[in-house]
């Protein structure tokens, strides 16, 4: 039985866009990305990952929560090689609320079967974000 993963998204100081890192150790992390950015949370999540004995699986996105780009890519990634790259366990988008991109992760989630974790404050973001609808509203007969 394989173990699982954590693929998290977060900035960082250096490292390649639109690349799957492994790491298995707080070395790796640092050589991949060096010291975190001022305000941001991927790496510290990542660290703590690690510290608890998981692998990882890290995005690097050029901005937390800004780079719709980044996060769209590196999901549509996870579900593509969702049979070839480890069991990927869980995934965590720290300071994401946009809706889109959570419902995306959602997918990836499902196809991975895998838990999506937030911070309270981006579900609250991802809850009042209006600019598309919850559910398409069920076919009239």
């Amino acid at each position: 039985m394989s173990t699982s993963v954590v693929a998290l998204f977060g900035e960082a100081e250096k490292g390649d866009l639109n690349t799957i890192y492994f790491c298995n150790s707080v070395e790796q992390l640092f050589d991949f990305f060096g010291n975190p950015p001022n305000e941001t949370e991927g790496l510290f999540y990542a660290i703590q990952t690690l510290l608890l004995g998981k692998s990882l699986i890290y995005f690097r996105v050029h901005e937390e929560g800004i780079s719709h780009k980044d996060y769209l890519f590196g999901l549509h990634l996870l579900r593509e090689y969702a049979t070839t790259i480890p069991h990927v366990g869980a995934i965590f988008l720290p300071r994401v609320g946009s809706k889109a991109i959570i419902d995306e992760g959602l997918l990836v989630c499902e196809a991975c079967r895998s838990v999506l974790l937030m911070q309270e404050a981006d579900f609250y973001d991802y809850v009042t974000d209006f600019s598309t609808p919850f559910a398409q509203p069920l076919p009239t007969n």
